[in-house]
């Protein structure tokens, strides 16, 4: 039996990293419309089509016209980015953040499944039950958890702290395009960036925090 390993042409395609980042923006700046945007919200939204590869997601977005300049304030004095995956925590780029600012994840905390248990609930949610000491005026990402959403939103609702900004994205097929459209639609003036729909994610909801850093 011929054992011999097939030889293959070499693949042609771009190695230079920079090239390629280079490229890859000015594709989206080709294939995106941005023109309906504000400039900072335009930034934001590049940065979430990189990581997503949909140009078509900048039409279901929805923000208030203050979030960025509130995001980026609130990270400049120092508030923590509170995150309610890891994945969240781990996409977000230590290095551009402008005061050493703490990324916080609760999932890890050991009581954090009783707590769900006791409130009937995901551990996504109940985690925003731990916020508490830490939620007035800090920035919060969602990418992943609807129901950690909501319960954000309930507990802002029945007079608990309020964040400087909510990054709200998370993905999926139960209660994500719900909790995105409450947030779009919350009556306390939030300051908020959403993407309507079931889209979203971790690498998005991460991609907008970076880029209102810089």
């Amino acid at each position: 039996m011929d054992r011999t390993t097939p030889q293959l042409p070499p693949y042609e395609y771009l190695r230079d990293g920079a090239a390629i980042y280079a490229e890859s923006f000015a594709m989206i700046r080709r294939e995106t419309r941005l023109e309906h945007l504000p400039e900072d919200v335009a930034h934001v939204a590049l940065r979430m089509v990189h990581a997503s590869a949909q140009p078509d997601i900048v039409d279901d977005l929805r923000w208030s016209p203050g979030v960025v300049t509130a995001c980026r304030a609130a990270l400049a004095a120092g508030a923590p980015i509170l995150c309610d995956s890891t994945m969240v925590a781990h996409g977000v780029i230590r290095s551009k953040l402008p005061a050493d600012n703490e990324v916080v994840c609760r999932l890890a905390d050991p009581g954090l499944p009783e707590l769900a248990r006791r409130l009937g609930t995901t551990k996504a949610a109940a985690a925003v039950e731990l916020w508490a000491d830490r939620l007035a005026g800090s920035v919060v990402v969602i990418g992943n958890a609807p129901t950690a959403l909501f319960q954000l939103l309930e507990s802002i609702g029945a007079g608990g702290p309020r964040p400087a900004a909510i990054i709200g994205i998370p993905v999926g097929f139960v209660g994500a395009d719900r909790s995105k459209e409450a947030l779009a639609d919350n009556p306390w003036g939030l300051e908020y960036l959403t993407l309507l729909g079931r889209r979203g994610g971790s690498a998005v909801a991460a991609a907008a925090v970076n880029a209102m850093s810089i």
